[in-house]
């Protein structure tokens, strides 16, 4: 066991699901990224060119509908590269855990690879499973989208964690939260909103952009008034390209807090944690 390792097999309240989500970053994110960048970089090139071509068919076109069909076409494109990229990182990031778990902190790749391989494709379906029925929700009523956000969130965990089914996934993601809504949802939705914030640090050149050369054009075209096509030039979509580039990279951050989440509601439920420890102490003695 290496000695840095950490525990996810322990109850842990709200605020140490928190630091131990970034402590373990912090701790491991040269392997973490290494080990994520390896798997999803397809994925990700595949959304960063959906981005681009729905940044330039929007913004690009001063967010007129094309005649075309271009915008419908970009913004399909742009779903299916953020259910891919999501599915391959949730995947990448759970497998990387559960080899992190197995092997006392130690990670191997292989093992990795071999159950991205294996459990790709559950994951994309459970990731639009997932979406649609969160967006049905929202629609329906806002709440129930938010409710089911929690046990949704969750199963893409046990997926990889109990490799579990679809059906049984979803299933035992809801068995997880009875009880536990409240502290779940809100350690997600902190974790969540740490990584935006730490994100929206990198949308910082693309606003500054944007605010002077509104400025400049305003100065230039006082008389007949601002052009707003003129402000989204190559410049500011190259940035927002790169911003968003970085955001999504960062987005790995989160199935790690939903890892813990997942541990957290595991051992209160089952105590899988406590039981090794005893049969460990069993064996030392």
């Amino acid at each position: 066991m290496k000695p840095d390792y950490i525990n996810f097999k322990q109850e842990r309240e709200i605020g140490d699901i928190i630091s131990y989500t970034f402590k373990f970053i912090r701790e491991n994110y040269k392997a973490y990224f290494k080990s994520i960048v390896q798997i999803i970089w397809p994925a990700f090139l595949l959304l960063i060119a959906a981005v681009s071509y729905y940044t330039y068919s929007t913004i690009g076109n001063t967010f007129m509908f094309n005649q075309d069909g271009g915008f419908f076409i970009s913004f399909g494109s742009l779903f299916i590269g953020l259910l891919l990229y999501f599915a391959v990182m949730n995947v990448a990031a759970f497998h990387f855990v559960k080899s992190y778990v197995h092997n006392k902190g130690e990670i191997n790749q292989d093992e990795i690879k071999k159950g991205v391989k294996t459990d790709l494709g559950k994951m994309f379906g459970l990731g639009a499973i997932t979406w649609i029925l969160i967006f049905v929700g929202l629609i329906i009523f806002i709440i129930p989208g938010i409710y089911l956000s929690v046990p949704l969130s969750i199963a893409a965990a046990v997926l990889v964690f109990k490799n579990e089914s679809i059906g049984g996934s979803i299933s035992e993601g809801f068995h997880l939260i009875k009880n536990n809504w409240w502290m779940s949802f809100i350690s997600l939705f902190l974790i969540w909103l740490i990584v935006y914030v730490i994100s929206f640090v990198f949308q910082i050149p693309v606003l500054i952009y944007s605010f002077i050369k509104m400025f400049t054009i305003m100065e230039e075209n006082a008389a007949s008034g601002p052009n707003v096509a003129d402000i989204f030039d190559w410049v500011y979509l190259s940035l927002t390209i790169i911003s968003s580039a970085i955001q999504y990279l960062l987005y790995a951050i989160t199935p790690i807090g939903v890892a813990f989440v997942y541990y957290n509601l595991n051992e209160q439920k089952y105590f899988t944690g406590a039981y090794e420890s005893i049969e460990n102490l069993g064996k030392n003695d």
